[in-house]
Parts: structure tokens; C-alpha cells; sequence
């Protein structure tokens, strides 16, 4: 019964790489994918801020240091910081960070822009502690929240990279 589950398994796996190979599934990465070009190619603005820092450090994980920069990546990140959670004593427990970056890739060679895009989420932390730990969440939640923004702008990089990189 175990050589006949190992053999339906192998089986299967290779119909289901077969049926990715004919829809035309292809890594984003991989040597003729729509991404192939875009790492190290994208140069991100300086950031300015530590929440910028943040960003801009992710977005390099991702994206690569840039070698020879085609595209230029501008961006202006807005946060705020909403109450969530209140005591009956109008004491405030937890705190909702909202992130939006509007982004914009050009082309170095002509400056003009060839994609941009808006991405927003958020984050949260807690207040319940002393003002020590309470700035220490509310840090790690800002460092929490660019990192989720970075990887949502290089999602969106990678997904649209077919029409705009070459």
C-alpha cells in the first residue's frame, strides 16, 4: 500500500507540472520571466525619516541593491494613528497605524513615469504599559508596517513588470 501511495503521489506531481508548464505558468525570477530584469535595476529614493529608513532597507532586500539603475522609485509614505481601543475610564489601550505610500517608477534614461500605484494597510499596538514599553511597540509597530508596505510595493512591482520592464 506505501509503493502504491508514493506512485499516485509521483504521478500526480508530475501531471500538475505538466499542466503548470502548458497554461503558461512561469516563475517571475525565473531566466524568461516578466521579473528576470528588475532586480537590481529599481533605485529607490533616500529616505528621510526612520519609518522612510524602514522602508527603503525592505524594499532593497527585495528588490536588490541597485548596479545599474534603468528605473528610479519615488515614493511619499503618510501615517497615521487612529485610537482602537478605549477603557471606560477614557484611558487609550491600543492604537491602529495606518500606512500609505504613493509610489512612482521612472525611467532614468527619459524620466518619465512608466508605473505608479497607491498601497495602503496597518498595524496595530498596544498602550497598556509603562511609556517605555508603550514607545517600544509603537516602534516596532511602525518598523512592522513598513515592511508590509515594502513587500506590498514589490508584489505590485513584480505582478506588473511584464508591461513596463524590458
Amino acid at each position: 500500500m506505501s509503493s502504491y501511495n508514493h506512485k499516485t503521489t509521483r504521478r500526480t506531481l508530475i501531471l500538475s507540472l505538466a499542466a503548470l508548464s502548458a497554461c503558461g505558468f512561469q516563475p517571475a525570477y525565473g531566466p524568461s520571466g516578466p521579473a528576470a530584469n528588475l532586480r537590481g535595476s529599481i533605485e529607490v529614493d533616500a529616505p528621510d525619516t526612520q519609518n522612510g529608513f524602514n522602508l527603503v532597507r525592505r524594499l532593497e532586500e527585495r528588490l536588490g541593491q541597485p548596479q545599474a539603475a534603468q528605473y528610479a522609485l519615488s515614493y511619499t509614505l503618510t501615517l497615521t494613528e487612529d485610537d482602537l481601543g478605549i477603557t471606560p475610564a477614557q484611558e487609550i489601550t491600543r492604537y491602529n497605524v495606518l500606512g500609505v505610500v504613493n509610489y512612482a517608477v521612472r525611467n532614468t534614461g527619459t524620466g518619465a513615469v512608466i508605473h505608479s500605484g497607491t498601497i495602503d494597510n496597518f498595524t496595530s499596538y498596544s498602550a497598556t504599559g509603562n511609556t517605555v514599553s508603550t514607545l517600544t511597540a509603537q516602534r516596532s509597530a511602525h518598523a512592522r508596517l513598513m515592511i508590509i508596505l515594502a513587500d506590498q510595493i514589490t508584489n505590485r512591482l513584480i505582478a506588473t513588470s511584464g508591461g513596463w520592464a524590458k
